[in-house]
């Protein structure tokens, strides 16, 4: 039974060699269909050791794009091993150049009206930080008429204007509050520590599941790295974008919405402090902000608008 004929033996042998053929010849297929991809990828924008990169970004470098995993500036393309932040390398060639994230596009303020709202800031907040984070939100400064974003510029840099003396605090100057901000009751607790989510930048940002939020929207470590706010200029404001473009707080709707909806300023204020200084419960910070804004839209040659106070 176990014998087989001579044609039975041929015709087996054939068909090994047929399936070994069609083996053989799907990845030679694939192959070359990846070199054809990768010599018609255009190269992003040249790895800039200057620029904060976070996840999903592509920049090239040495003929090669390459992309992001996190939040990462300075650390160059090919030299962070197979499981560092820099992964997926694809040869690339070509004359289209997408925008580098570092390029603003979209906020409606100059440098020269920067200045003039912040005369004494500290050299921390800057400018270019500023711009930077803001193409993590294309919506921001970039709905509505010309007059409503640059009422939105204006209500967001007022609203951070107060909360950091005009830029002039990087920190909350309290320490004694700096324990108070570890909510226990998250899974995920205070890994960077109890006191470590106090306030920083121009939102002051505070509390641990703040942090955590924030961290998660702009791919960036900063429930176990909050320092991170601190100590760069772009994160710091990308914090306070994220707040104002995505937060409703204890108002109804984001900052963003306000300014763009018809809503006004003092639904801004809300959505940043309401609990506290809304509804008569302190009228003059409430003044503060809105003496800001009405200066600040000055500077940039637009009416406030209407519904200013909370």
């Amino acid at each position: 039974m176990l014998r087989r004929t001579r044609r039975q033996l041929i015709a087996l042998l054939g068909s090994l060699l047929v399936a070994l053929a069609i083996v053989t010849t799907v990845p030679a297929s694939v192959a070359n269909a990846e070199t054809d991809i990768s010599v018609q990828a255009a190269c992003a924008a040249a790895w800039n050791s200057g620029t904060v990169y976070t996840a999903g970004n592509v920049a090239s470098y040495n003929g090669q794009n390459w992309t992001a995993q996190w939040w990462t500036q300075g650390e160059t393309p090919g030299t962070t091993g197979e499981w560092g932040v820099w992964r997926g390398a694809v040869a690339c060639g070509g004359t289209t150049t997408p925008p580098d994230p570092g390029t603003p596009t979209n906020v409606d303020v100059t440098e020269a009206q920067f200045n003039q709202m912040f005369p004494g800031r500290n050299s921390f907040y800057t400018y270019q930080g500023f711009l930077n984070a803001a193409n993590s939100f294309p919506a921001f400064s970039n709905t509505g008429s010309a007059t409503v974003q640059k009422q939105e510029v204006a209500a967001f840099l007022a609203n951070v204007s107060h909360e950091t003396g005009g830029l002039v605090y990087i920190v909350e100057q309290n320490t004694a509050n700096y324990p108070h901000y570890c909510d226990t009751s998250q899974s995920y607790g205070c890994p960077a520590g109890q006191a470590a989510y106090y306030g920083r930048g121009p939102i002051q940002l505070s509390w641990n599941f703040n942090y955590n939020a924030a961290g998660n929207y702009l791919g960036l470590p900063l429930l176990t790295n909050p320092w991170l706010v601190e100590q760069n200029a772009t994160v710091a404001w990308q914090t306070a974008l994220w707040y104002w473009n995505t937060q409703s707080g204890p108002g109804t709707m984001t900052g963003h919405a306000a300014m763009t909806n018809g809503a006004g300023f003092g639904e801004s204020i809300r959505s940043i402090n309401g609990s506290i200084e809304c509804n008569g419960g302190n009228p003059a910070q409430v003044q503060s902000r809105v003496s800001k804004y009405q200066s600040f839209t000055g500077i940039l040659g637009v009416a406030p608008g209407n519904n200013l106070y909370c």
